[in-house]
């Protein structure tokens, strides 16, 4: 294993301290780096708090910030946070008008997500994201699992919180936009968690991973390599016929860590001409890597079905450590 680390138990607390202190005008850390927090707070809006196993990022703490995340909670390496730490980040972020939890579908991340809502001393509410078309369960998740969709709930969401809307107003809107969300994924490579040392999964040098997911669990089933636009034509086929509906829509296409942004593109050209081919118009794009699996070569496509409210809500000002425009 070749990693840029000085011990493995320390690799989370070393990062956390170096990206408080790159964004320090953004954010801060809590007590015990428990959790990462805006550094200028906003009462009187309903906070918007999320969280997650580290080796994400930029998911959680990069999206902390205004028009997003008010606070994110970091778990170990592919590991949820502990109640705890939710409970702590609630108590610094509640501005007086409730807390939205925002869930990826993972068992740990809902049960203790769920332990911390119950013992809040505040209002709370929460969206569970389980965009992932890939597989019904696997081994993170009972039922689909919580992948980049997630980080449009909480841009779409958050922008909202921003206007003063109401909680049970915010925790409704999350969920239409979730349901209004499909992702799929494929790796190329496996990842390698700092304190396993090897990785997570062995795969052939001419093998894909078909749905894979965010934390090397695995997908549909294990293939040949193939072209960039058979592998297009089966994530968009896959997603458009789980969709609602066709129409206007953002596209995501989303890096696992280990993708050069020149594939990527190449593939966002794939899959904008499958999903128009489709009846989607794509008004809304976004490139890069938001959702990553560590240092896994692969990516996943999202697509979100828009309509005029959530177009306008995307559009909206966001400052945050990987999410900027308008701001």
């Amino acid at each position: 294993m070749k990693k840029f680390i000085n011990a493995v138990d320390d690799v989370l607390a070393e990062s956390l301290d170096g990206f408080a202190a790159a964004h320090a005008d953004l954010v801060t850390l809590g007590a015990e780096r428990k959790f990462v927090r805006r550094a200028t707070p906003t009462p009187g809006k309903v906070a918007l708090v999320s969280g997650g196993g580290s080796g994400h990022e930029p998911l959680h703490a990069g999206f902390v910030g205004r028009g997003m995340l008010d606070a994110a909670c970091p778990g170990q390496v592919f590991t949820s946070p502990t109640p705890d730490q939710m409970l702590e980040a609630i108590a610094a972020v509640d501005g007086g008008a409730g807390t939205l939890l925002i869930v990826k579908n993972y068992e740990g991340d809902v049960m203790n997500f769920d332990m911390a809502s119950e013992m809040a001393p505040s209002k709370v509410a929460k969206v569970i994201t389980d965009d992932d078309v890939a597989v019904e369960t696997s081994t993170y998740s009972i039922g689909r699992r919580g992948v980049a969709g997630t980080m449009i709930v909480e841009k779409i969401v958050g922008a909202a919180a921003e206007e003063g809307r109401a909680l049970d107003e915010l925790a409704a809107l999350g969920s239409r936009v979730n349901g209004r969300t499909r992702s799929m994924g494929v790796a190329l490579s496996s990842c390698t968690v700092p304190a396993a040392g090897k990785p997570t999964f062995a795969i052939g040098e001419d093998e894909m991973e078909m749905g894979v997911g965010i934390h090397g669990e695995p997908g549909r089933r294990r293939v040949k390599l193939a072209s960039a636009d058979a592998i297009a034509e089966e994530m968009i086929g896959a997603i458009a016929g789980d969709l609602p509906g066709t129409g206007d829509c953002l596209l995501l296409v989303n890096g696992f860590g280990a993708t050069p942004l020149m594939e990527l593109y190449l593939l966002y050209h794939a899959a904008r001409s499958r999903l128009e081919s489709r009846g989607f118009k794509v008004t809304r794009s976004l490139c890069g890597n938001y959702v990553t699996s560590l240092d896994m070569a692969g990516c996943s496509f999202t697509v979100s079905l828009l309509d005029g409210e959530a177009t306008r809500l995307w559009d909206a000002p966001v400052h945050t450590p990987a999410l900027r425009w308008g701001a």
